[in-house]
């Protein structure tokens, strides 16, 4: 190119540049498919935009997967996985670089499933979610059975029909997709939406759960691989069965239910116990009680016609007891009459001690004993008398020292206020006061007049009552 025609060249700011460069790149480039290595996965950024790189042995390429689209992958990145993504190839202007903004990913192949499957499995059964310790026992006869998997299909109607045949109990469905975006998060709803319905609610708490699905692809089934799924089934505290594909098809939900089942029938099968053969067992275990109780009371007859015929007759055993009564009714009338000859001497000797004079000897003894004590009795009472009569006395003459009214003898007097009160001070008298004097010989009735030099007079009323000056 010549001189005069690089300067006739149109000139471009970066900005312009790079829009061009951005449009030709999605033109060309608007819809395409990648595989690749995932690298420097770091999860979502805060915004809940996810940014990492596909790679190969040769090349690098950003990868970008918004907050929207991110939220609807079925499978999510993860450091290390070979995937298959497709989407737009667009330029970041800011770092002059170009990226693909990813909008949908999948595993590259069952080979790379198997491996995420595997790690996630290592993963959490480091956690201990499939340890055997932490699994529960199965109801032996659940009243209320809960079912989670699609409404529509053979498998429910394969649980019903065995659950019917087998012992009729009621059911209780949740149904959820079993495949498909949103599919794993609606069996982790079911499984806690069951566990949080109360004991006495409307509607019953299911005893036992099963979680079932028919066949299908490892990438069909692998919403139960999901780690929202296991850690549902993990944390659930009414006993869960899976029973998801058939029997040869495994997922980790298997590894973190209460018990897994091969088919959807197995698990209703494992759910209930045949009612047939229940009746049929206690019948059996009824004649068996019946025939033992039986047994126990032909062995309880022969016992006792054995000891029976060990055991004497009535005439052997009454036979010395009645020689003993015999003999003793012959002996009684001589043993009666020798014990009242022997009680009538006795008496005989103790009426000879007993003469009128020994008892008038006695009399007298107690009359002048009785005669002794009453002289005895009148010298304390006047003892007694004297002493109080003393005490009396004096307590008198210490309470006529001690009472005013000898004070007022001396010329004093008492005043009293209208409630009969004493007054001790001039202070307590007041103007108009109804006051009454007491003298050693009577009373005074007087009203208080005003305060004269410190002093309270009174003068006589219209009562007739005298003044105090």
């Amino acid at each position: 190119m010549t001189d005069t025609a690089r300067i006739n060249v149109v000139e471009l700011t970066v900005s312009e540049v790079s829009q061009a460069l951005k449009r030709t790149v999605e033109d060309n480039f608007s819809h395409v498919r990648v595989r690749g290595e995932i690298s420097g996965y770091r999860g979502p950024h805060s915004s809940g935009h996810v940014y990492f790189a596909i790679k190969d042995e040769g090349a690098r390429l950003d990868a970008v997967i918004w907050k929207m689209t991110f939220n609807r992958l079925r499978f999510k990145p993860e450091e290390g996985l070979e995937v298959v993504v497709t989407g737009r190839i667009t330029t970041y202007p800011g770092r002059s670089n170009y990226q693909i903004v990813i909008e949908t990913l999948e595993p590259a192949g069952a080979g790379a499933l198997m491996m995420l499957l595997e790690e996630r499995k290592k993963k959490l059964a480091a956690e201990g979610l499939f340890d055997e310790a932490r699994k529960q026992l199965l109801p032996f006869l659940p009243t209320v059975v809960g079912v989670v998997t699609s409404p529509t299909g053979a498998v429910i109607r394969d649980i019903l029909h065995r659950l019917s045949d087998r012992f009729p109990r009621q059911v209780l469905v949740w149904p959820v997709r079993v495949q498909g975006d949103g599919a794993a998060e609606e069996i982790a709803a079911a499984i806690e939406g069951f566990n949080a319905l109360p004991e006495d609610g409307d509607i019953p708490r299911p005893d036992i759960l099963i979680v079932a699905r028919g066949g299908g692809s490892l990438e069909d089934l692998w919403c139960f691989n999901e780690e929202i799924v296991v850690r549902t089934a993990a944390a659930s505290m009414i006993p869960l069965i899976s029973a998801v594909g058939h029997e040869t098809d495994i997922t980790l939900i298997d590894f973190a239910s209460d018990r897994r089942a091969p088919t959807p029938t197995a698990a209703a099968e494992m759910a209930v116990p045949v009612r047939s053969e229940l009746l049929m067992r206690i019948a059996t275990q009824g004649r068996r009680v019946t025939a033992c109780w039986l047994r126990g009371q032909e062995a309880r007859r022969a016992e006792l016609r054995a000891a029976t015929r060990a055991l004497p007759s009535l005439d052997n055993l009454l036979a010395v007891p009645r020689q003993r009564l015999d003999t003793a009714g012959e002996r009684l009338p001589r043993a009666l009459r020798a014990n009242a000859h022997v009680h009538h001497r006795q008496f005989e000797r103790i009426a000879g001690r007993l003469s009128p004079q020994l008892l008038s000897v006695r009399l007298v003894r107690c009359r002048e004993w009785i005669a002794s004590l009453g002289q005895r009795g009148v010298l304390s009472r006047k003892v007694y008398l004297e002493r109080r009569r003393s005490r009396i006395e004096s307590a008198e003459k210490l309470l006529n020292a001690f009472s005013y009214r000898a004070v007022l003898s001396r010329g004093f007097a008492l005043i009293r206020d209208g409630k009969g009160f004493p007054l001790h001070a001039a202070s307590s008298v007041t103007p108009g006061m109804s006051l009454d004097i007491e003298f050693a010989d009577g009373r005074v009735g007087a009203v208080a007049d005003k305060e004269s030099r410190g002093r309270s007079k009174t003068r006589g009323g219209p009562s007739g009552q005298g003044s105090l000056f």
